[in-house]
């Protein structure tokens, strides 16, 4: 049975040092993700972020006090938040130097020393900045940016930390800030996405690597005369029209020439299935997938494509789902599709474990994206289709070659009609996309694909692969696209909305068991949701329970990297606290039909035979379950 409880995010030091600058260094070294992060996100925007990764560490390692000395600087007590002196302390003095080093940004002539370079951390030869977040992270980020700096400081201290107000007041205060009320005020013109700064978008601890401009180092170590021919060829590419779209585009500069890497770089070398090829496999994935698009001849375009592949600028948005590696090809991959969808040419191409899309638009020579995405051991329903174009909120669909009809359904209403989306040389016509939900989820819309193997349903989880959705035990779940499937997925699509961005490959729906509730109340039904990824950990697994009278099943238990609910461990137990239209509270607890016996013990103490169990209880209870499987064996309950 699950309970949550939810308080004020307040670092503490798992030990307190006596005092002074030990009690600082402890708590350094146990939260410096978290201050480095508070300075990320407190510095100005206009720093650049790989300035201000190293000024946010190089801000954050000098916070310590300096000398033995030092120790009366460290208050005895925090500033309200009930945290360690010793943290409050480095987060005030990371506040001050991150807020001077926006005041001695705008002031002149002479900068002052947070205006300046950081002397340590230094990083030569590479840029570093966080990992890109999606859209979500983006608008966020710029929205920060419109903001001075003591209003992010604010809006930081809120989310980050979970500080009620007066304590931000009191905080910024003692970090220099003139007028904290004003900050707040300000800081209240942003909608609160506060969990987004959780986001790796915002962690410079997590950070990328790319080469600065190897080419222009090199050349120190050459004669007079390869370095006036490379600095000729530098001011030919300069001098193209569209700010540089040459051979690479928008890709860094070569720092790795051997004939492999070449021959992944050759357009002439790509490869291509025969149309006709998924005929006459022995399995129908990727790899038997032709060629497609207007734009399959055009040299230009697929040498650009895979050059940004292979070393993407730092100009290039570049995204990858979790596990998956962003690096360039071992050899030439295959080409899926080439073509210009809406406004932008797009390329998809796959070399066996991932498909990735470069995307550049029409008219413009920046803005070029590069996506990847972990697709081993794809095959049949999952191989079947390909994000091509998200724009307008609507995404068009890349399918595969066997797919002779796309439609498009609403998980929330499964006796509607399915809409014809249309196929034109696979691409599919614009579905709308499942964004995130603001408000009340009222529709969830998905993929239906018919070919030879019959109807599969996909969902869209902002990535570049669908997810296939499927019904039944784990141990032989079946598509969802039968009137059944529809009407056991319908009260739990919302749900899907938990698992977006996160490598998904399918999800499974299994109804595993309906229970009669006390008082006449109707019958429960219990519903086990397993997400599986393409790495294959982190699965997660959803408990929901769906009463007479409501719409949406409810969230009663949740559990990551678990084996319950899959097809390794196809049991599972939860419970959740009901009321009754009488106001009676109950412990409900169900568990699948190979439980012999459930047990309840701690805040109520009851026992069942069978799978179910109903016993009357206090509003807020805690409990613990415990079931028995038939023929033996402990069954533990998701928390």
């Amino acid at each position: 049975m699950q309970s949550q409880d939810v308080a004020p995010r307040h670092p503490r030091s798992a030990s307190r040092p006596a005092a002074g600058v030990e009690q600082a260094e402890a708590a350094l070294v146990e939260h410096y993700p978290r201050l480095v992060r508070i300075a990320y996100l407190v510095l100005p925007p206009g720093l650049g972020r790989s300035r201000r990764v190293l000024t946010a560490h190089s801000l954050t390692q000098r916070a310590l006090p300096r000398g033995r000395s030092a120790a009366s600087a460290i208050p005895a007590q925090s500033h309200g938040d009930d945290g360690d002196p010793g943290y409050a302390y480095l987060r005030r003095q990371v506040l001050r130097t991150a807020l001077e080093a926006g005041r001695a940004a705008k002031r002149g002539p002479w900068p002052r020393r947070a205006a300046l370079p950081p002397l340590l951390p230094q990083v030569w030869g590479l840029r570093l900045f966080p990992r890109s977040g999606g859209a979500d992270e983006l608008a966020l980020d710029q929205r920060l940016a419109s903001l001075p700096a003591p209003a992010r400081a604010a809006y930081v201290l809120r989310g980050l930390e979970r500080l009620p107000d007066a304590v931000v007041r009191q905080v910024l205060a003692s970090a220099g800030v003139a007028d904290p009320g004003a900050a707040l005020r300000q800081a209240d013109r942003l909608p609160a996405r506060h969990a987004l700064l959780e986001s790796p978008e915002f962690d410079p601890c997590s950070l990328q690597a790319r080469p600065t401009d190897l080419l222009r180092r090199r050349q120190h170590t050459r004669a007079a005369l390869a370095a006036a021919a490379a600095l000729a060829v530098c001011g030919a590419l300069v001098a193209l029209p569209g700010g540089g779209w040459g051979p690479d585009g928008a890709a860094a500069p070569a720092y790795a020439q051997n004939p492999a890497a070449e021959a992944a770089l050759d357009p002439g070398r790509l490869t291509r299935a025969a149309p006709a090829a998924w005929r006459t496999s022995a399995r129908l994935d990727f790899s038997v997938w032709p060629a497609r698009g207007d734009l399959t001849g055009d040299a230009s375009l697929l040498r650009r494509a895979l050059a940004v592949w292979a070393r993407p600028g730092g100009a290039v948005r570049v995204s990858a789902t979790p596990g998956t590696a962003s690096g360039g090809p071992a050899g030439p991959p295959q080409l899926l599709y080439a073509g210009t969808v809406d406004a932008a040419r797009v390329v998809i191409l796959y070399d066996g474990l991932r498909i990735v899309r470069y995307a550049e638009p029409q008219d413009s020579a920046a803005g070029a994206a590069l996506d990847f995405a972990r697709v081993d051991g794809a095959s049949g329903p999952e191989a079947s289709a390909v994000v091509l174009d998200r724009s307008d909120g609507n995404v068009r669909y890349l399918t595969a070659p066997w797919v002779r009809t796309a439609a498009q359904r609403d998980l929330l209403k499964p006796t509607s009609a399915a809409l014809d989306l249309g196929l034109s040389d696979g691409v599919t016509g614009p579905l709308a996309g499942t964004a995130r939900q603001t408000g009340a989820c009222t529709s969830w819309r998905v993929l239906r694909l018919t070919g030879d193997g019959g109807s599969q349903l996909l969902s869209d989880l902002g990535e570049l692969v669908p997810a296939r959705l499927t019904t039944g035990r784990p141990a032989a779940p079946h598509g969802a696209a039968s009137a059944a499937g529809l009407r056991a997925w319908a009260p739990f699509a919302c749900s899907l909305g938990a698992v977006r961005g996160q490598g998904v490959r399918s999800v499974n729906a299994w109804r595993f068991a309906e229970q009669p509730l006390p008082g006449a109340g109707g019958t429960a039904t219990w519903v086990c949701t397993r997400t599986e990824t393409w790495r294959g950990a982190g699965p997660r697994v959803l408990a929901q329970v769906r009463v007479p009278g409501g719409t949406y099943g409810a969230v009663a238990a949740r559990a990551e990297d678990v084996p319950a609910c899959g097809a390794r461990d196809p049991h599972v137990l939860a419970g959740v606290l009901w009321k009754s239209k009488a106001g009676t509270w109950y412990l409900l607890a169900a568990g699948d039909a190979d439980t012999a016996s459930v047990t309840a013990t701690g805040g109520i103490s009851a026992t069942a035979t069978g799978p179910l169990l109903a016993a009357r209880a206090k509003q807020g209870a805690q409990a613990q379950l415990k079931g028995t499987l038939e023929g033996g064996g402990t069954l533990e309950a998701l928390h």
